[in-house]
């Protein structure tokens, strides 16, 4: 099996015109081939860098396996991401955090679940603004955007 990386599509939503819209991500394919992400998507709901896979038979859907007990964080910027980045990215860092896409209007982060929800969010908090949002890509069910999927709390619960 190699271990060289490859690049799958998944199902990220619908676009406007009402056609699929899909994300292609780099993954390492594993002894019986499940995918484990290498990064956190920006727009598939659900999943961070380090969660398990398995593609469901000739879609782009997904099923999946194990959480890595990462947070999928998506900074959104009206204006350039730049400056954003210089200031957010090496905070984050510090925790354990790490920068997985960098576009003009848009970051996305990885960060274990274990540094804490309030210590993320005030990070978080503190850069928001009028031009700049962010939200949680692995937190929420995507059905409604709003239950929180407490898979955390298997990770967290002390031994």
């Amino acid at each position: 099996m190699s271990s060289a990386l490859q690049v799958i599509e998944l199902f990220a939503g619908t676009g406007p015109d009402g056609s699929p819209v899909v994300e292609r991500l780099p993954v390492k394919v594993l002894e019986d081939d499940s995918c484990q992400l290498v990064k956190s998507p920006a727009f598939v709901q659900g999943l961070a860098s380090g969660d398990v896979i398995r593609l469901q038979p000739g879609s782009q859907h997904f099923e999946l396996l194990k959480r890595s007990g990462n947070l999928a964080i998506r900074v959104y910027c009206r204006d350039d991401s730049s400056e954003l980045v210089d200031e957010l990215s090496p905070v984050l860092e510090k925790l354990g955090g790490e920068l997985d896409i960098e576009t003009p209007r848009m970051l996305v982060y990885t960060i274990h679940v274990s540094c804490g929800f309030q210590q993320i969010e005030n990070l978080l908090n503190g850069v928001a603004s009028e031009d700049v949002m962010w939200t949680y890509g692995n937190v929420y069910d995507p059905a409604d955007g709003e239950t929180p999927l407490n898979w955390w709390q298997e990770i967290l619960r002390p031994e």
